[in-house]
């Protein structure tokens, strides 16, 4: 009886098995099907100059690919869906996320999700030359169900020598004053072990950043330490989710793989920066912003929100960031 006993334990044991196996395999095969398919029918456009060669998708005009020419080394994420779907997301015209997912104006009630519409939209093509590109969205009938104002926003990517230049424009084409947030989210590929990698601030400064709770910003401080301005890279810095810079003095952050300079992000322009990744995901967000989160304690008007631009009728806001591989 027990020899019978055991082998249906063997039995349901290898059942169990072959079933996470099955499991696994099933999840690859789909997220392989899914990069074909949608490596298959997204629309691109590519520039290029002698050093590197740079792939934007038109749905969202976000970053898909920034390639060294030399040795073709891929510098942005590749999108796998198991730890994030995104390469390097435009937000706007919210960085974050609203309290309820909602804001007031005007005493009406508006429903937004987290970080705006803009990285889903479809964006037009205005412009090409053979190292720069500039993408356009405007307000439409949808966009006004969310956010009751008339914009424009162009993004432009430029390529020089090794730096992508990103240059952001914000047109308020309306008749009343236009509060919004705009903000980068680009995603670096981190091959290789983790802790391999390293941050380095421009300047020696006390890196005071706010912890999110459920997504909002809360009064939480922490300070990060560092040692001649650089910041080992750790899971554990990031398991509150994003560090939130609302004050920096430095204007760029260097990647160091085993203490050697990669890539450096410069955002002069920005205020406030993000930091995020998630547990053990092979990259690492460093995003520029104008805005960020709403508090616990916000009102939910979305002209008292903190970190908000406030743009006059018919004015334009600039700004730029850029990325460039050392």
């Amino acid at each position: 009886m027990r020899h019978y006993i055991k082998n249906y334990a063997n039995l349901i044991k290898k059942g169990i098995s072959y079933y996470s196996l099955f499991k696994i395999k099933i999840k690859k095969y789909i997220y392989n099907f899914n990069t074909i398919l949608k490596q298959s029918i997204i629309l691109t456009t590519i520039i290029t100059n002698s050093y590197l060669t740079v792939e934007i998708n038109h749905s969202g005009a976000e970053l898909f690919s920034l390639k060294a020419n030399g040795n073709n080394k891929e510098y942005i994420w590749e999108g796998n869906p198991e730890f994030w779907g995104k390469h390097s997301p435009i937000l706007f015209p919210i960085v974050g996320t609203l309290k309820d997912n909602s804001y007031t104006h005007n005493n009406v009630l508006y429903h937004l999700s987290r970080h705006g519409f803009a990285r889903d939209g479809v964006f037009q093509l205005i412009a090409k030359k053979e190292n720069s590109v500039t993408f356009s969205i405007q307000s439409s009938e949808e966009t006004l169900k969310v956010y009751p104002f008339d914009f424009e926003l162009q993004i432009s990517y430029t390529l020089e020598d090794k730096s992508l230049n990103i240059n952001y424009k914000v047109i308020n084409k309306g008749e009343s004053k236009m509060p919004f947030s705009i903000g980068a989210h680009p995603a670096f590929s981190l091959a290789g072990n983790f802790d391999n990698y390293s941050l380095q601030f421009e300047k020696e400064e006390p890196l005071v950043y706010n912890l999110l709770e459920n997504d909002l910003i809360s009064n939480k401080t922490r300070i990060l330490a560092t040692t001649n301005n650089v910041v080992p890279l750790d899971y554990q810095l990031f398991e509150n989710d994003a560090l939130i810079f609302k004050s920096l003095q430095s204007n760029y952050l260097t990647i160091l793989e085993t203490g050697n300079p990669i890539l450096r992000v410069r955002y002069d322009d920005f205020p406030h920066l993000g930091i995020w990744t998630k547990k053990d995901a092979p990259f690492l967000c460093i995003e520029p912003w104008f805005g960020y989160s709403d508090s616990v304690e916000s009102s939910g008007k979305i002209m008292e929100k903190e970190g908000i631009q406030i743009l006059d009728s018919n004015e334009t806001f600039k700004s730029k960031f850029s990325i460039e591989i050392l």
